[in-house]
């Protein structure tokens, strides 16, 4: 190793201070300079010196930046005047520093976490053990807990919003690293042998001469197969030991209580089942999603048969099965001498065969057995129940409460399905689907021209009748064939593998109770809806309003009372043990009318329906659909599901996960464990505790908030929806162009063609803020409000710092916004802003930008009493610290490209290189910034 080598390394650990000059953080730094250092090597190696030196002078400069001791300018210059294949290998080194500068922090946190465990600290918030110790400390009463917990639910649903920009193979590598650091801490720390540190080498090798860019776009195939890794990876051991500790817990303090019969924490998914405006999403799609969801299911548990197969080698020489094991054992055909005395392993042998048939039988083979397939995961859980009776009958209770158990945890938990695919489609479609159903036949010639209550009188009528409206050979339009295709296969697929296959029908801008019906009425043309059912119509899936902009949450408890009024649809409720989902979305709110009036819009319209559900005797639940930013209602799941307003929880949810967020909850058993039990945590504390803090104060809060969502939308919309020129400003400022090109999933960017911001999809509205480091879908409008509303009355800023005190609302929606502006940087930003060629509108708009910022922040600071926006998260400040000097020459390098590309001055370059520094750039900030859209 090099004298410059080390000088190199150890100019990597600087630009952190402050809190990450603690002892207890020297371990993280060390990672830091360790992975540098490595990759400077390889940069070294591999690129050359010259390379090396131009990579190393610039990490020097951007942390100078980061110090003010640089001027950024002259940085920005020195990078522009880099030719396409150096500012290459700028982009991929700095990428890859980011990137490995997350792996460290990763790593860090689950150290820190061990150390507490071992220290014995007090239970982290957030995880079972301190929700459970504030439940005691409350003293809840049994009938409480049976009252609210009864159909608890818990459920994460992956989606398939592309803003994951890493590939499997990158993923992968990360994965050697990570494993190669807990390695070495295993084994105490510093001291490592040749052999790991090449080993180390060889892994930023490979990473180095890895593609950070997808060659084509992810089919949603891809996407379905990169969803299911995650349950190998942790889902299928952590989610069925959460509930099992669930069940304990409760049964332990509640013992009468007669709540979680079922699990309460159970995945879904919308990868394959989700249309509304992805037109991928097709019957062979939505039959490979669940065919794949159940093969892998299936997979895992003839596995854990064989393993205890393996394990459960008693002799009936030296123990006495039960007779129901011993009839197993015999209805195997398992005849082998070798296993005469072992009645497990032969009754083992038989399930396995009757699993192994079920599974052809799902994926439409002959079956190689001739035991006959399991009907349903029941029936295999009889079979397992039988073991475990015999097991405990003879002392082998032990063995029954180990790899059993856990596997008849897995197969409540996964069934034969895995996972809920839930379906889910925009209502324009439904209304020119049922509308042509209708015409052809001879129903309703022209159903589009009827006013509301002729729809719903029209389409109640068709749901007293079980006939269907077309047969199967009708002539319809090739978009009508499509969506009665999908919904065939989702009645097969339901046939095959369960009621828990297709459990939830979605609906994209729901506005109306007609909306709602017209899905009924597809339910019922597949067979799926029954009218006549003996007990009254049934229907296994459940149809979902999906409120999404300020207009529909606004209306959203008089559209749900409206529902609830229709006497079909409301036996139909019935049938369901008079449940009802609603989805909130978080996305589209925040687009049409700005941060904090979103957030004010989904609690009030949670409360309007909180009070219509009891008014008509339902039980609520409520899913919401978050994305992984902020202005996409981001933010730490715990404390948001916290700050819910009393009575939305009520012992149930679903959220989405999507994107980059899936991977960092989920691609590891510890952090799915902490990220699933936090979730869980806060539904039981947000379902048995009083967490609003409000009391008898809340209608004078919520006036406050009334007033200030209003004065915020008006600020949002004035820039976003009013200002002339603001979309031009927009499109040539940020990268959103090119980020259609980069290829992150198989969903269209935007829903229709169009310029407009309505016609964009929230996510790369807001992923192309996030490259620009403006964040502005995350907290403009905000400080107009604040300012506005209290006018520089010392008392009404007393008011507000009460509410911030007093209200997890109020209080959760300041901190995320806090984590937004300090990841805002208008000094990078006002780089992007030099891309727009019309300088008057250039200055118009981002004076507004900056303006709004400044207020905002010293607004939000004046509430919090804090002298920095952080305060409250001391680890993200750290985070911010280590990893955004890193960010510099790739923000600087993304404006230079993009100029490059717009002027027409990359036009002679063969390999399109310009246009690839662009994507990597993309890739390498939001790698940087972790959740990007």
């Amino acid at each position: 190793m090099s004298e410059a080598t080390v000088d190199v390394a150890d100019l990597r650990s600087s630009g952190s201070g402050g809190s990450a000059d603690r002892a207890d953080d020297a371990p993280l730094r060390a990672d830091i300079r360790l992975l540098g250092r490595v990759l400077g090597e390889v940069i070294g190696e591999q690129a050359g010196p010259d390379v090396l030196d131009l990579v190393e002078s610039t990490r020097v400069e951007a942390f100078g930046v980061r110090r003010s001791e640089v001027d950024r300018a002259e940085l920005a210059q020195r990078l522009a005047g880099l030719d396409g294949r150096s500012a290459n290998h700028v982009i991929r080194a700095f990428s890859h520093f980011s990137l490995l500068a997350n792996l460290a922090e990763d790593i860090h946190h689950e150290r820190r976490r061990r150390h507490h465990r071992r220290a014995g600290s007090p239970p982290q918030r957030g995880s079972l053990a301190a929700t459970f110790a504030e439940l005691d400390r409350a003293d809840v009463p049994a009938g409480t807990v049976s009252r609210e917990l009864a159909g608890a639910l818990v459920c994460p649903v992956v989606t398939a919003h592309p803003t994951e920009v890493r590939r499997k193979t990158v993923f992968q590598v990360q994965r050697q690293v990570t494993e190669l650091i807990r390695q070495r801490d295993r084994a105490g720390g510093d001291e490592v042998d040749e052999a790991w540190s090449a080993q180390l080498w060889r892994s930023v090798l490979t990473l180095w001469q890895t593609a950070l860019l997808r060659l084509s776009r992810l089919r949603l195939t891809d996407e379905i197969d990169e969803a299911l890794r995650y349950y190998e990876l942790s889902l299928f051991d952590v989610v069925p030991a959460i509930n099992a500790e669930l069940r304990r817990a409760v049964e332990q303090r509640w013992p009468g209580a007669g709540v979680l019969r079922r699990p309460m924490l159970l995945p879904g998914s919308w990868i394959g089942g989700d249309r509304d405006g992805n037109p991928f999403v097709t019957a062979e799609a939505l039959r490979r999603a669940t065919t794949r969801q159940a093969e892998t299911a299936l997979g895992r548990h003839l596995a854990e048969l064989a393993e205890l197969r393996n394990e459960l080698s008693m002799s009936d020489r030296l123990v006495a099965p039960t007779p129901e094991l011993y009839a197993l054992a015999e209805a195997s055909g398992d005849d082998s001498p070798f296993r005469a005395d072992e009645p497990y392993r032969r009754a083992l042998t038989g399930m396995a065969a009757r699993l192994s048939a079920t599974l052809a039988g799902v994926l439409g083979e002959p079956a190689p057995e001739p035991l006959p397939p399991y009907r349903d995961p029941d029936d295999l859980l009889a079979d397992l129940d039988v073991v475990d009776a015999s097991l405990r009958s003879h002392g082998a209770g032990a063995l029954a409460d180990d790899r059993l158990r856990r596997l008849r945890e897995a197969v409540e938990v996964f069934g034969f399905h895995l996972c809920g695919l839930d379906l889910r489609q925009n209502s324009s479609v439904h209304e020119e689907v049922v509308a042509e159903l209708l015409a052809w036949a001879g129903v309703c010639e022209d159903y589009t021209s009827l006013d509301e209550a002729a729809r719903v009188e029209l389409l109640a009528g068709e749901l007293t009748r079980r006939r269907p409206l077309v047969r199967p050979d009708a002539e319809l339009s090739e978009g009508t064939r499509k969506e009665l295709d999908v919904l065939v296969a989702a009645a097969g697929q339901v046939a095959l593998l369960g009621p828990r296959t297709v459990p939830n029908y979605v609906i994209s801008m729901c506005e109306s109770v007609s909306d709602v019906l017209e899905v009924a009425v597809l339910l019922k043309e597949v067979g799926l809806l029954d009218p006549a059912a003996p007990d009254g119509p049934a229907c296994p899936v459940g149809i979902s309003p999906l409120f999404e902009t300020i207009g529909d949450l606004q209306a959203a408890g008089r559209t749900l009372g409206a529902m609830l009024d229709q006497p079909l649809y409301r036996s139909l409720v019935a049938g369901r043990g008079d449940a009802q989902e609603v989805m909130l979305g978080y996305s589209d709110s925040n687009k049409d009318g700005g941060y904090l009036a979103a957030n004010w819009a989904l609690y009030r319209a949670e409360l309007e329906l909180v009070e219509v559900a009891r008014r008509e005797g339902v039980r609520l639940r409520l899913f919401h659909g978050r994305g992984g930013t902020v202005g996409r209602g981001g933010g730490p799941s715990y404390e948001a599901i916290r700050a819910q307003p009393p009575g939305a929880v009520a012992g149930a949810l679903r959220i989405t996960e999507q994107g980059e967020v899936i991977a960092a909850k989920y691609a590891d058993p510890d952090l799915a464990r902490r990220n699933l039990e936090a979730l869980v945590a806060a539904t039981l504390e947000s379902t048995l505790l009083d967490v609003e803090g409000l009391g008898d104060g809340a209608e004078e809060a919520y006036a406050v908030l009334d007033d200030l969502a209003a004065r915020a939308q008006g600020a949002y919309r004035e820039l976003v929806h009013e200002t002339p020129g603001f979309v031009e400003w927009f499109r040539a400022a940020t990268p959103i162009g090119e980020l259609a090109e980069l290829n992150i999933g198989s969903r269209p960017p935007s829903r229709k063609a169009g310029n407009s911001i309505a016609d964009l999809r929230a996510i790369p509205w807001v992923f192309s803020w996030s490259q620009t480091r403006i964040m502005l879908p995350g907290w403009y409008g905000t400080g107009s409000a604040l300012e506005s509303w209290v006018g520089g009355s010392q008392e009404r800023l007393e008011t507000l710092r009460e509410l911030h005190r007093r209200w997890p609302f109020f209080r959760t929606v300041l901190s995320n916004m806090g984590m937004v502006l300090a990841k805002t940087d208008l000094g990078l930003a006002a780089r992007y802003a030099e891309l727009v060629p019309d300088e008057e509108l250039r200055a118009r708009v981002f004076d507004r930008i900056r303006e709004e910022h400044e207020r905002t922040c010293r607004m939000t600071l004046a509430i919090t009493g804090d002298d920095d926006l952080l305060a409250d998260n001391p680890s993200l400040a750290r985070s911010i610290r280590n990893r955004f000097p890193y960010l510099e020459p790739l923000h600087h390098l993304q404006v230079e490209m993009l100029r490059r590309r717009r002027s027409g001055e990359s036009g002679a370059d063969p390999d399109d290189l310009t246009s690839r520094n662009i994507q990597l750039t993309i890739n390498g900030i939001a790698t940087a910034l972790r959740n990007s859209g």
